[in-house]
């Protein structure tokens, strides 16, 4: 996606967009704002491929770095295009991830210029574990109160900042009973960072390994929930700030710098696509929900792709999944089903509406092209999605939102949702298999 441009390339593109500008004004992309709070600005492809050539996009989406491919269950070689599971995340590559080790206690990441804290060794005893995890509020006001290597202007990160570490080469140990986690794989490069599984002798579980954003779920649930990364089990979830009656705890990981960083810039090309000039990313406005209401499995949802491509869908052959990162990028924290009637998308993109597991009017789980690998015999069994509706899970008897519009989590890729009355997991989380899709194509 985004790779480097040579300088005879970069050349070329200025000399081209000067020739452009002699032009008739006649071939300029008109902007048709579908609806009243959408974005008015207008783009063409040509902005887009001079910010990548400048490195100036605001919000350059880190790659996941899964570079496996998988089918239903297991690994295989990667499909060639016309095949079963052609076109998943491990055949597009994007800005690949960059890492500086600064040598004072701090990691520069030098594809979203955020500086981050290289460990969540709060008390600084040189282990990792419970004693080191805050609830909400101590952790903020740790980041705000942080001297490191100089600087003292240090927060907590947003929820689409502290995602940006998330790394798919990561197996997902839900299920597993050994202490041992020698041979696990965490969802973060160890390389850069320190990271430490739950404390068990403190009676957490091995996939304790909650990271606290800056990002609140707005919503009327019954509790307050916080966004977090888990960065040992690789998912996104809403967490209660409160658990068995006490303050949930969090690791913590402060960020300095780019406070820009997750924040996107929408277009509505007036032609079907919405293209957001932060992350230099084109996107279909409409889900596939207008084209298959009942939603597709994992197969399905790649076959969807080459058979738009096929289409030449809004004028383009080359859009695929987006992988998880790239999904994530264009959610809206702030929106929700609760609060502003609508899925946690901005309101420039249209959503399809669905009933939920509670007869609820809510939105869609959408597939992305990233398999959730996992330490069992099956390790691609399970695909990564984003909720941009209710996340919901069976408890006490009900069923209720416990993850949050904005969550990400993984579905079985294949299968019948029927096998799953009662959700799966210690909080149910719903069982859909038939999910939604929002094609993506590079915008540039």
């Amino acid at each position: 996606m985004y790779k480097r441009i040579s300088t005879f390339i970069i050349l070329f593109s200025i000399l081209m967009v000067s020739l452009a500008a002699c032009s008739s004004s006649e071939d300029l992309v008109q902007d048709t704002p579908v609806e009243a709070e959408a974005s008015t600005e207008s783009t063409t492809e040509d902005t887009a491929s001079e910010a990548a050539a400048s490195g100036e996009y605001a919000f350059p989406v880190v790659d996941t770095s899964q570079g496996t491919c998988y089918d239903d269950s297991s690994v295989i070689d990667c499909p060639a295009e016309g095949e079963a599971f052609y076109g998943q995340d491990a055949q597009s590559t994007g800005n690949s991830a960059n890492y500086t080790d600064n040598g004072d206690g701090t990691v520069t990441d030098n594809v979203t210029g955020l500086v981050w804290m290289q460990t969540t060794d709060t008390d600084g005893d040189g282990n990792i574990d419970a004693s080191d995890k805050k609830s909400f509020e101590a952790a903020g006001t740790y980041c705000e109160n942080l001297s490191l290597a100089g600087y003292d202007d240090w927060q907590l990160p947003t929820i689409k900042q502290l995602y940006s570490l998330m790394d798919f080469t990561g197996v997902d140990p839900s299920g597993y009973e050994s202490t041992d986690t020698s041979g696990l794989i965490p969802f973060i490069d160890t390389e850069y960072f320190d990271f430490a599984y739950g404390d068990t002798s403190s009676n957490e579980r091995i996939i304790d390994s909650q990271y606290a954003s800056s990002t609140l779920y707005v919503s009327e649930s019954f509790e307050q929930l916080l966004f977090g990364v888990n960065f040992a089990d690789g998912r996104i979830k809403g967490y209660g700030l409160s658990l068995f009656g006490r303050d949930k705890t969090f690791s913590v990981a402060c960020i300095r710098e780019n406070n820009t960083y997750g924040v996107n810039d929408f277009s509505d090309n007036g032609d079907g696509t919405i293209m957001d000039n932060a992350t230099g990313l084109m996107w279909a406005q409409d889900d596939s929900g207008s084209d298959v209401p009942a939603g597709l499995n994992w197969e399905e949802a790649l076959a969807y792709a080459e058979e738009q491509n096929a289409a030449n869908y809004l004028g383009y052959s080359d859009w695929r999944l987006p992988n998880v990162k790239e999904l994530q990028s264009i959610l809206d924290y702030s929106r929700s089903p609760d609060t502003t009637d609508s899925a946690a998308l901005d309101p420039v993109f249209n959503s399809t509406a669905i009933t939920n597991e509670a007869g609820e009017t809510d939105y869609g789980f959408y597939w992305s092209g990233t398999t959730h690998a996992n330490w069992t015999d099956t390790p691609g069994s399970a695909g990564a999605y984003v909720s941009f509706g209710r996340a919901m899970g069976y408890m006490d008897g009900q069923w209720s939102d416990v993850h949050g519009a904005g969550a990400q989590r993984s579905d079985p890729k294949s299968g019948n949702p029927d096998d799953y009355p009662t959700g799966n997991g210690p909080q149910g989380d719903a069982i859909r298999i038939y999910n939604y899709v929002r094609l993506v194509r590079d915008g540039f």
